[in-house]
């Protein structure tokens, strides 16, 4: 493609903007032409308005340092001057639904990483290896919304990303009870150690409203589309733990499975690393080429080697073995602001202009 579509990031300050602006620098099809976020950074350059609070490990990109960060209320003039957004704006749940559906309507689509829109029924969530045909749902809800380009898309929690694709990858195999335990970074709550020294050596268990979304995110995830609207599925039934841990970057799960068809050791892992999807075939440019690693060493998958498998878009499993209560367990590893925040997002997008829902205006 000649032209690279003009992006907004609605939230560009915060950490899951930064990490939009980071992933998005040199990307083939987006180049970020517009930064929008609260009012106190309105008028200032993204590099005032940032301050010393810039949280990733790379440098803030040249190209964005001078850019003037707009007002996010003002949706008309934001909306103008982009082809589509990325949202991860800081603000309650019903302010984040109604200032989504804003943009929307002004035929800007919007690809968010917020949880305010993922159980609106005609609301596509998408894990794009997982559900790439819930794209079509988008066309009842522009119906609703009365747009001809504008919708709104969502990415999943960032916790899920550490189970949900290892379970879709055994489908087959009906998995129908599931218990597991996330141990969770500190940068989910968008923090660093700097920002939370509270954590250094230390566990907090528990993680507001995550229980809730790890358990019931994975069955929307595996819905069908009925009459308009997005049918989450029953099975398998899911309980989870999570936990709050001293690491920066990396969500962790323990997770117990049974099946109704019980596999071998030797099936399981085949299917989780000959699993691929849509992305995958497509080549998108943030796909990772083997979605899902399995590792056979006892004391893998460890954050500090493999978080960032395949750029943090791919997911790393160890320590699958039989169990004497379930059928298996395993330890399945995650990035949460890549992969889980961000990167997901960004694949959505990337899926999205593939499928001809994104283009320019």
């Amino acid at each position: 493609m000649n032209q690279k579509l003009k992006v907004g990031i609605l939230g560009g300050t915060g950490m899951v903007g930064q990490r939009f602006i980071a992933l998005l620098e040199n990307h083939p099809w987006f180049e970020v032409t517009t930064i929008a976020a609260s009012p106190r950074s309105a008028g200032k350059t993204y590099e005032e308005a940032v301050g010393d609070r810039w949280k990733m490990d790379t440098p803030m990109p040249e190209a964005v340092k001078k850019l003037v960060v707009m007002n996010v209320n003002e949706v008309e003039e934001v909306a103008a001057k982009v082809d589509f957004v990325f949202s991860a704006v800081d603000m309650s749940k019903e302010e984040i639904k109604a200032i989504e559906e804003a943009y929307a309507k002004t035929e800007t689509p919007v690809v968010s990483n917020n949880s305010a829109h993922r159980w609106t029924p005609d609301v596509p969530m998408m894990v794009p290896e997982i559900n790439p045909e819930h794209v079509k749902v988008i066309e009842f809800q522009k119906k609703r919304l009365g747009t001809t380009r504008g919708f709104i898309a969502v990415k999943p929690n960032c916790s899920i990303q550490s189970y949900a694709p290892v379970l879709t990858a055994w489908k087959e195999f009906e998995p129908y009870e599931v218990v597991a335990t996330t141990y969770q970074a500190i940068s989910g709550a968008g923090k660093t150690f700097r920002d939370w020294p509270e954590m250094e050596g230390n566990i907090i268990p528990y993680i507001g409203g995550e229980e809730e979304k790890s358990e019931k995110e994975p069955l929307r995830l595996w819905g069908e589309i009925k009459d308009g609207v997005i049918v989450p599925a029953e099975s398998p039934v899911i309980t989870c733990q999570c936990i709050r841990v001293p690491v920066l970057n990396g969500h962790t799960a323990a997770v117990f499975v049974k099946f109704r068809k019980k596999p071998t050791k030797e099936q399981l892992i085949e299917k989780l690393v000959s699993f691929k999807g849509l992305p995958q075939e497509l080549q998108l440019p943030s796909a990772p080429k083997q979605f899902i690693q399995y590792l056979e060493e006892d004391n893998r998958p460890q954050v500090t080697l493999d978080v960032d498998y395949e750029h943090g878009m791919g997911i790393s499993v160890g320590r699958l073995r039989e169990d004497t209560v379930y059928d298996y367990k395993f330890v399945g590893l995650s990035h949460n602001t890549v992969r889980g925040a961000a990167g997901g997002a960004v694949l959505c997008a990337e899926l999205l202009k593939a499928e001809g829902y994104i283009g320019a205006k």
